[in-house]
C-alpha cells in the first residue's frame, strides 16, 4: 500500500502560535500522472472536505487492491488558517484577517518569475519543454524564504501543484448550482469532469482579474507558449476549480455522490483501473465574460421572484429590494431585473444586501460588453 498521510507545522506570526496542515499521497511514487486535489481554501466552505472524506477511502480501498496508475495528492482542508478565523461566533475563512487578502487571490503569476531561468532551455522537444518549465518553477519556489503563516502555506501546496497534471480546486458558492470555472484552451477536454460531476454549468476564462489558484498553471504555460511561438510547449496541466452547490450543501449523501462523480472521472482516463457507469452528458462550456453578476443598486431586502435553474430573460425580474429606510420604509419594493437571457446559476442566502453586494449569476451564451476584459469574479 502506498496511502499515506503527511503533517507540516506552519509557525505562526505571533509568539506561541502554529497550525498543522494535514494532506495525504496515494498511488505509485513513479506514476506518469500526478493529480493534486483540495479543498477549503476558502475555509469557510466545506462541501469540497466533504467530498474528499468520502474519496479518500476509495482510493485508499483501490489502492491496497493495485488499481491505481495515477499519483494521488489530496489536502482535504488545505487552509487551517482560515479554519481558525471565527469571529463573534462566525467563521470568516475566505480572507486573510491580517491582510484582508482573498485567499483565492493574488497566487503568483510565474512565467514572468521563471522566463530568465528558460532562456536557452527550450527546444523542439515538447516533454523536455515540461520538465524545463516544472524544475524552473521547482527551482524558484526552493530559493524562496516566506516570512508569514500565509506565506508560508501557500509555499507548501504550490511545491505539491506545480508539477502536477491534474490540479482541482474544490470550492462552493453561497446557494448555488454545481459549476466549473477552468481556461478556455482546457476545454473541450475536461468535458467528461463536467460530466462526471453533473455540472450545471462550466465557465471559462483565461484571466478572471483575481489571480486564482486554478488560473495560475495554465497561465504559465500560455505565456511560455506565446513567449515562444516557435517551439512545441503543451499546455501541460489541467486545472479548474469545482464548486460544489452553496456553503450549506455540506451533507454526508452529497458528498458520497460526488465522490463517487470524482472517482469515476479518474477511473475513466485510465488512473484507476475500476470500471463505470455512462456519465449524462453535462451543458459544454460558455465564456465566463457570458455571465452576469446581478447586484443590488441600493440597500435592501431580498425577496427572490426565481429560483436556481430558472431561465429568465433580459428585463425580467429576478428579485425586489425592500426598502428599509426612507418615507416608504418597508413598503417600496423596488425590482432588480436580469441584464441578459440565461439561467440563475446562484443566489446569495443572507437577504439582507448592501449596495453592490451580489444577488446571482445567471449564465448567458453572448459576451457581455460591461464584462468584456474586466474583474469577472464576485469580490
Amino acid at each position: 500500500m502506498t496511502f499515506q498521510q503527511h503533517t507540516a507545522t506552519l509557525p505562526g506570526d505571533a509568539p506561541g502560535q502554529s497550525t498543522m496542515l494535514y494532506w495525504y499521497s496515494i498511488g505509485p511514487t513513479d506514476a506518469a500522472t500526478k493529480i493534486h486535489l483540495q479543498a477549503a481554501l476558502h475555509a469557510d466552505e466545506q462541501p469540497g472536505t466533504m467530498v474528499l472524506h468520502h474519496l479518500l477511502p476509495m482510493l485508499r480501498q483501490a489502492d491496497a487492491a493495485g488499481q491505481l496508475n495515477g499519483r494521488f495528492v489530496i489536502f482535504p482542508s488545505v487552509n487551517p488558517l482560515g479554519l481558525a478565523t471565527r469571529v463573534l461566533r462566525r467563521h470568516i475563512g475566505r480572507y486573510d484577517l491580517e491582510t484582508g487578502v482573498n485567499f483565492n487571490r493574488r497566487w503568483p503569476d510565474l512565467y514572468p518569475l521563471v522566463a530568465e531561468a528558460l532562456a536557452g532551455k527550450l527546444s523542439a522537444d515538447p516533454a523536455a519543454n515540461i520538465s524545463a518549465i516544472r524544475q524552473a518553477v521547482g527551482d524558484w519556489l526552493d530559493g524562496q524564504q516566506p516570512e508569514t503563516a500565509a506565506q508560508k502555506l501557500r509555499l507548501t501546496v504550490l511545491k505539491s501543484a506545480h508539477d502536477a497534471d491534474i490540479v482541482l480546486d474544490l470550492h462552493c458558492d453561497d446557494e448555488s448550482l454545481i459549476h466549473i470555472f477552468t481556461s478556455p484552451e482546457l476545454m473541450p477536454g475536461l468535458q467528461d469532469l463536467a460530466d462526471r460531476m453533473g455540472s450545471a454549468a462550466t465557465l471559462t476564462a483565461e484571466d478572471s482579474g483575481g489571480g486564482s489558484f486554478d488560473e495560475m498553471l495554465p497561465s504559465l504555460y500560455r505565456q511560455a507558449q506565446r513567449s515562444h511561438p516557435e517551439l512545441p510547449i503543451p499546455m501541460a496541466v489541467e486545472a479548474a476549480t469545482l464548486e460544489y452547490r452553496g456553503q450549506a450543501d455540506t451533507h454526508d449523501a452529497l458528498g458520497s455522490q460526488d465522490a463517487r462523480g470524482l472517482f469515476d472521472f479518474f477511473a475513466g482516463r485510465g488512473l484507476i483501473r475500476a470500471s463505470t457507469s455512462p456519465a449524462d452528458p453535462a451543458p459544454t462550456p460558455t465564456p465566463f465574460e457570458a455571465t452576469e453578476v446581478l447586484r443590488a443598486d441600493r440597500p435592501g431586502m431580498l425577496a427572490y421572484r426565481v429560483g436556481l435553474g430558472d431561465r429568465v430573460k433580459k428585463g425580467d425580474i429576478v428579485a425586489d429590494l425592500i426598502a428599509m429606510d426612507g418615507p416608504e420604509a418597508f413598503l417600496l419594493r423596488t425590482p432588480l431585473r436580469a441584464g441578459t437571457d440565461g439561467f440563475i446559476l446562484s443566489r446569495a442566502s443572507a437577504k439582507y444586501a448592501v449596495t453592490g453586494s451580489s444577488v446571482a449569476k445567471i449564465v448567458g451564451t453572448d459576451i457581455l460588453p460591461a464584462r468584456a476584459g474586466g474583474y469577472l469574479l464576485e469580490d
